[in-house]
């Protein structure tokens, strides 16, 4: 052994001597190593409070949540072509599609050309490519990434438009855009199915589904949004939770020997930050980091994926202030937008009943409103614009009673007037965001970074050229 140590040293002496390089490495290996994969893991409106809100709430203040693990970690800005403020639209184009574009649009830029999705780059590359979101599978996020349109409300023509794109896997809600009601008498089901989609309406449905190759799922699991997190049991829901389709997803999509790419989406973190929700933020954002969780131990097994996680744009100015009320805040087991459902309207004057409201507030929320609070809320769901006098959406209902209790409870979060005047995000912030990498590639996610870099920085990991349509 002393006399092997010997030679390698006398040889490394002669090569430094005599300036021969020795012997080459093979060009392979001097090269950087490439994924095959990627996941994409998205919580929508998500800051840094939602983090440290869902931190405490879960661990307490020595804890902390799995995706702050994660070595390689950056910040990302978030304005729009239009506004300095995103909505989900432009937020969800900037990181699928390379490019800005104004409040509102999916997939084109502001002067309505269409853009390049990252998934149509992945796709053509013969890798398997789905969307899983707790949204409807044709809302803003998943849909920048599978459709092009000046109007996010299309969601019936998104619908379409995942049809013709063919894509392997979308998991979600939102059942209701592919119906005939919605698609002038067609029945898009029918016409997926006999595209040969697997097409699973309940979590069992989903989770018996057998992963192969060829296998594609279009799995809706409400009309409209998935149930939030903290209301499933109360509604006796079947559906999956984004742990379960992410695991699904992961699953199928692994099939494909030349790789995937998955975005997976836990929306309603943004919900609930409309609502000013905060037991709610904490119990979305839990399931969303045990999804990260999953996919990042799945990557560290198969040692050839690159795993991001961040957010479009951050929601409600959230954060853990001095003196809020965690354990107050924990109590409450059921959605803003359940306790609007609850409540009952006084035919007379066509307004919520102060009796239901001063019910719903004290059995949901452990709070005694006054009459001049009850007075006060009222108002504030009356929709001032309608000159027939009616109540604004279910969901702003919602909005309104999560603010309500913010204030009792003293949650750091921007105040209901503000949201209600921001006509276009209905609360979003110009905060930067989150982006934490794991993985193969994962050290090149460091610093601050705008977002339609992050794309562009994925293709530039696996060497696929990225021309942005437009720009």
């Amino acid at each position: 052994m002393k006399r092997i140590f010997k030679i390698i040293f006398v040889l490394s002496l002669f090569f430094i001597l005599t300036g021969c390089p020795g012997p080459e490495v093979p060009p392979q290996e001097q090269e950087e190593a490439k994924p095959k994969n990627v996941i994409v893991l998205i919580a929508d409106g998500m800051g840094t409070g939602h983090m440290e809100v869902a931190r405490l709430f879960e661990y307490g203040r020595e804890g902390k949540l799995f995706m702050e693990t994660l070595p390689y970690v950056a910040l990302a800005r978030t304005y729009s072509a239009s506004h300095n403020v995103t909505d989900s639209g432009a937020a969800g184009t900037a990181l699928a599609n390379a490019a800005k574009t104004n409040n509102g649009m999916i997939g084109v830029g502001p002067d309505g050309e269409e853009l390049v999705s990252i998934l149509d780059i992945f796709k053509e590359q013969g890798k398997t490519v789905g969307v899983v979101s707790t949204n409807t599978v044709t809302d803003a996020t998943p849909a920048a990434y599978v459709a092009k349109t000046e109007h996010r409300g299309n969601q019936a023509e998104i619908a379409r438009q995942i049809y013709e794109g063919e894509y392997h896997i979308a998991l979600g809600g939102g059942e209701r855009f592919f119906l005939p009601e919605e698609q002038d008498g067609e029945d898009l089901l029918v016409a997926f199915e006999e595209k040969g989609y697997q097409i699973p309406k309940t979590r069992d449905e989903l989770m018996n589904i057998e992963a192969t190759a060829d296998t594609r799922i279009l799995g809706l699991f409400h009309h409209s949004f998935m149930n939030y997190t903290g209301d499933r049991e109360i509604l006796e829901s079947k559906e999956p939770s984004l742990l379960e389709m992410s695991e699904k997803a992961i699953e199928v999509a692994s099939q494909n020997e030349e790789g995937f790419f998955l975005m997976l989406e836990g929306a309603r973190v943004d919900h609930a930050a409309h609502a000013a929700d905060f037991g709610g933020i904490w119990r979305e954002m839990i399931e969303f980091d045990k999804a990260v969780e999953y996919a990042v131990n799945w990557a560290e097994e198969n040692g050839d994926t690159l795993v991001i996680v961040k957010s479009d744009h951050e929601t409600m100015g959230i954060a853990a202030s001095e003196v809020m009320d965690v354990e107050s805040f924990k109590e409450i087991g059921v959605s803003p937008e359940y306790m609007a459902q609850q409540l009952e309207i006084d035919e007379e004057t066509n307004n919520y009943t102060a009796e239901s409201i001063r019910r719903v507030f004290s059995e949901y929320a452990n709070i005694d409103l006054d009459d001049e609070e009850i007075e006060e809320f009222q108002d504030n769901v009356w929709d001032g614009n309608d000159p027939e006098g009616r109540l604004v959406f279910e969901h702003i209902v919602g909005w309104e009673i999560g603010s309500v209790i913010a204030y009792y409870y003293d949650g750091g979060v921007m105040h209901r007037r503000t949201r209600a005047r921001s006509d276009s995000t209905g609360g979003h912030t110009a905060n930067t965001v989150p982006v934490l990498a794991y993985g193969v590639g994962a050290e090149n996610f460091d610093g601050v970074l705008d977002n339609i870099e992050i794309p562009k920085m994925i293709t530039d990991i696996f060497g696929f050229e990225y021309e942005v349509q437009g720009n």
